[in-house]
């Protein structure tokens, strides 16, 4: 019986059993005992229930698996990625590791991370694999997608008298319209929220045929990109959106205490792997939607699969085999899948993606039906290059040029100046 629905597990059998540690072991990143049995080291950041699903997968695994053991190291995403950079600089990071793009270059371009060709992909689409691949190899495999949508609320529509929109023909002037038209029903709530960044202005530039960062690791816009898209969402500040304080608090707020979670919102861009927490916060039926296009073509939405997680290699380890082996049972065995569920997105494999929607919740089998609707589509349209070394700044410096203009301390145009220079500083 599959039990990667959290709420059966007994939430108490393994949370905070094991906190996150450099455990000692060898320089190498793994160890052999004296009777041969491998031993390799897992990290992982995530919410307690990740955490006890991933411990009970691996215990799966190392019952079944002779001569190897996977030990589990964890913690949240704020020290995960400190504690990571000392122990790669200290020649001890984990034999195998759960990565995320922003970072991926940042690795695997100062040699840091294992090559992954021997793990089976064949059940993996061709967009999802190079979200893991340079042109060094393929570093990271996907362990699940998602896409940035533009999550709705049809409550509040119909509270404010305004019909949903057509997200297969609307523009980004029907949703500045349409924000302000909610605002001003005088029912407390806005018609948006702050964009979700960097992915919001990625998809703003794909739909003008660049990309924010290119495949080359430089920016790919220019100033006058920059300020127009700061100019919009500047024109909806107190108009459609919330004022700057109240989008400033908003930024940091998590899914269940952003203004979409408590229902102040009626539409917000998240990632789609984030609408369950989102629908249980707000206790909405919400919807996912297509971004608005400048010509109402969905085909020119710049929308992409985005790997929500992968799993690495550390090139130091001593065992690059049995860590292919675990990466492998993990992205591609309904074993791994009766633990893992939807947790790290939908499941990048496609046959272990049908085997977990056999038990979806409702909010996973709408993110599974939006991934496959959006298919052709996203298809039509280039992949998104892995992030730039250095990529993992830029999405400060973005927010943190974007509260400017918001505040009106700074024009868009200024604030774009200011911003590359800086951003092309990072880059370097």
């Amino acid at each position: 019986m599959k039990n990667f629905r959290y709420t059966k597990l007994a939430a108490a059998a393994l949370v905070g059993a094991v906190a996150l540690t450099a455990c000692g072991g060898d320089a190498d990143g793994g160890g052999e005992g004296e009777d041969g049995e491998v031993t390799l080291r897992f990290s992982w950041w995530g919410s307690d229930s990740r955490h006890q699903a991933t411990e009970e997968a691996i215990e799966v695994f190392n019952e079944s698996h002779d001569g190897i053991t996977v030990e589990g190291e964890y913690g949240d995403w704020g020290g995960y990625w400190d504690q990571l950079a000392t122990q790669a600089a200290g020649n001890d990071a984990p034999d195998i590791i759960q990565m995320d793009d922003k970072y991926l270059r940042e690795y695997a371009d100062r040699g840091s991370l294992l090559d992954l060709s021997d793990v089976d992909t064949a059940e993996f689409d061709q967009g999802t694999l190079d979200n893991g691949r340079t042109e060094d190899g393929l570093f990271g495999i996907t362990t699940g997608i998602n896409s940035l949508a533009m999550v709705t609320n049809p409550d509040i529509f119909e509270e404010a008298g305004v019909e949903m929109p057509d997200d297969t023909s609307w523009t980004w002037e029907d949703f500045a319209e349409i924000s302000a038209e909610i605002s001003e029903s005088g029912d407390g709530v806005y018609g948006t929220n702050n964009p979700n960044e960097p992915g919001s202005f990625q998809i703003w530039l794909r739909q003008q045929g660049t990309n924010f960062t290119t495949a080359e690791g430089e920016l790919g816009f220019d100033q006058a990109q920059a300020a127009e898209y700061f100019q919009y969402w500047l024109d909806m500040v107190g108009d459609g959106m919330a004022s700057a304080s109240e989008l400033a608090e908003n930024q940091s707020a998590g899914p269940d205490q952003s203004m979409m979670g408590t229902g102040e919102a009626a539409m917000a861009s998240w990632w789609t792997n984030q609408l369950g927490g989102l629908t249980e916060a707000s206790g909405a039926e919400l919807e996912l939607l297509r971004f608005p296009t400048e010509g109402g073509n969905p085909e020119e939405s710049g929308m992409w699969y985005k790997s929500s997680m992968m799993l690495s290699g550390y090139a130091g380890t001593d065992h690059p085999e049995e860590v292919q082996t675990f990466i492998d049972w993990f992205v591609n065995s309904e074993e791994a899948a009766d633990f893992n569920g939807f947790d790290r997105g939908l499941p990048a494999n496609a046959s272990i993606r049908e085997y977990v929607l056999e038990d979806a919740s409702e909010p996973d089998q709408k993110t599974a039906d939006f991934i496959t609707d959006i298919e052709s589509e996203v298809e039509a349209q280039e992949v998104e290059p892995v992030p730039a070394l250095g990529f993992s700044s830029l999405q400060e410096i973005l927010y943190r040029y974007e509260s400017e203009v918001f505040f009106e301390r700074m024009t868009p145009e200024e604030a774009a100046e200011a911003m590359i220079g800086e951003m092309e500083q990072e880059l370097q």
